[in-house]
């Protein structure tokens, strides 16, 4: 076990990747006040402005520098396109490049792996976690819902006319209305849950944690170690 004054590149974890379950990881070990944590990220820290505004996913996507622009093989089933497949290359991974929508997925997918044999992969067995990650804000149902969590998810706060006529059309068709598709609702129309991006969520608790429990941050090449947060009182996380 690394101690508080043994040298800094010794340390008790190293996490290759500071996307969504590189943040979660460096978050949940960081909360043993004796781990150290190192965590190595190939692109740059998610100081962008268009990573904290929903709408600049759009930039994001295409920028080389916080992605990486991948894209599938030509096939038979795409006509033979190339489709892209853009991963994100930042603190929070794709999280932190794609539109900050929350969305849980179908009970039924869940349940569908646990029947094929996954066991602990049911909805009953991971709504627990969703619950536990999650602080949602606003009316919601506790029995689907989280309150305490470190990822703030709220509904969105306007509404385009377009959307609700999009919506309306859905219900005319039969396919009802709900205003909480990651709650009760298997099949509904209904409009985004917003969040915050994963690495605020959980990457930016590590960087306040007090020693001995630290977490160092190395991102791609730069030209001289520098801090991975600002703030002067914060001693636990560096970006090297």
């Amino acid at each position: 076990m690394a101690t508080e004054s043994a040298p800094s590149d010794e340390f008790d974890y190293v996490i290759v990747g500071s996307g969504a379950a590189g943040s979660v990881l460096a978050n949940r070990l960081t909360e043993d006040a004796g781990v150290r944590v190192c965590v190595l990220e190939a692109g740059p820290p998610d100081r962008h402005p268009f990573i904290h505004v929903p709408g600049g996913f759009i930039k994001m996507l295409f920028n080389p520098e916080y992605t990486w622009q991948f894209k599938t093989e030509p096939g038979e089933g795409t006509a033979g396109r190339r489709i892209p497949t853009t991963q994100g290359r930042t603190l929070g991974g794709s999280s932190s490049i794609n539109g900050m929508v929350y969305n849980r997925g179908q009970r039924a997918d869940f349940d569908s792996w646990a029947q094929r044999g996954n066991r602990g992969w049911g909805y009953a067995d991971v709504l627990p976690y969703f619950k536990r990650t999650e602080r949602r804000l606003g009316v919601h149902d506790p029995r689907y819902h989280g309150s305490e969590g470190n990822l703030p998810v709220t509904d969105i706060d306007w509404i385009h006319p377009i959307c609700e006529a999009f919506i309306d059309g859905a219900e005319g068709m039969g396919i009802p209305r709900c205003l909480d598709y990651n709650g009760k609702a298997r099949r509904a129309s209904a409009t985004f849950s917003a969040r915050s991006t994963r690495a605020i969520a959980r990457a930016r608790p590590a960087c306040s944690s007090t020693p001995p429990g630290r977490a160092a941050w190395t991102y791609g090449p730069t030209p001289a170690p520098r801090r991975s947060c600002s703030r002067a009182n914060e001693r636990s996380a560096y970006g090297m």
